[in-house]
């Protein structure tokens, strides 16, 4: 192994970023400082929820709560700006507890000058249920969350346990209309050797552009449009329900975090890098 690969262990790599605008800036950083060369595909654009009505009455009866569940950066965001909209303080949320998933999550929390009362030990939804700090029968909860397509598990296994969940659009996330003039040309002229999915949605939604923009025929099966496509470029997902998503509409998963965050990822992909790497001596 050459010196130049231990300090710059994605040299050569190009390698396509799909998180939303506004959110890959860290993620592109951490890539570009290991020696890749980064190129953005925004494949989810998040916006307000089509209604505040929801969250609004949920805001105004806060009190009412003892558990607030926060699962991403988006979900903070949203939601306490709109707090602070309806003229809210947000460091005075009286005595109810706050729940996040994820490392992001909570530095998004702290922004705020909150800390939250539980982190689960796994970075996904399914780990709060099986890790909740306290019996949740009878406890009243929060969920602000994405307004559609969003995983079901937290609500089903909350209210199984007696808790009373309210369910309360805070953003909407969509797919992007097109794909940006940079990452076209790479993935028209096959130079891009890795694809990162942090979500899903992510995973669904480029999935929906790439076999709209390179499909020969309108009536092309979508999936095994990507599949083609996508030969010979590394697949990779930050953890196993995004990974779940990669096999269902694309194939396979080459990639995927042992820790499901963005730091894990990179990580996962300079492994990666590296036993193809030695594979090759």
């Amino acid at each position: 192994m050459t010196s130049n690969f231990s300090t710059l262990p994605l040299q050569g790599k190009t390698i396509l970023v799909t998180r939303s605008t506004g959110q890959s800036s860290h993620f592109t950083q951490l890539l570009s400082t290991a020696g890749a060369t980064v190129i953005e595909m925004p494949a989810l654009e998040i916006t307000a929820p089509s209604s505040w009505e929801s969250l609004d009455c949920a805001i105004a009866n806060l009190s009412t709560f003892n558990w607030l569940i926060l699962t991403s950066s988006n979900a903070v965001n949203y939601f306490f700006d709109r707090l602070m909209e309806k003229g809210e303080n947000a460091p005075n949320l009286g005595s109810i507890n706050i729940a996040v998933v994820g490392e992001k999550t909570a530095q998004s929390l702290k922004q705020r000058s909150l800390q939250p009362d539980f982190i689960p030990p796994n970075f996904v939804a399914d780990s709060l249920v099986g890790n909740f700090p306290e019996p949740l029968s009878g406890k009243k909860v929060l969920f602000p969350r994405v307004e559609s397509g969003g995983r079901e598990v937290l609500v089903k296994e909350f209210t199984a346990q007696g808790a009373e969940v309210v369910e309360v659009p805070a953003y909407q996330s969509c797919c992007p209309s097109s794909i940006p003039s940079e990452a076209e040309f790479a993935l028209q002229n096959h130079t891009i050797d890795i694809i990162t999915f942090a979500s899903s949605k992510t995973v669904k939604f480029f999935s929906q552009l790439l076999a709209k923009k390179f499909a020969k025929n309108e009536d092309d099966n979508q999936s095994q449009v990507v599949k083609d496509f996508l030969q010979g470029v590394c697949i990779a997902s930050i953890g196993p329900q995004t990974s779940k998503t990669c096999l269902s509409l694309i194939g396979r998963v080459d990639v995927e975090a042992e820790e499901y965050t963005l730091d894990g990822l990179t990580q996962g992909l300079i492994r990666w890098v590296g036993l193809r790497s030695s594979n090759k001596c």
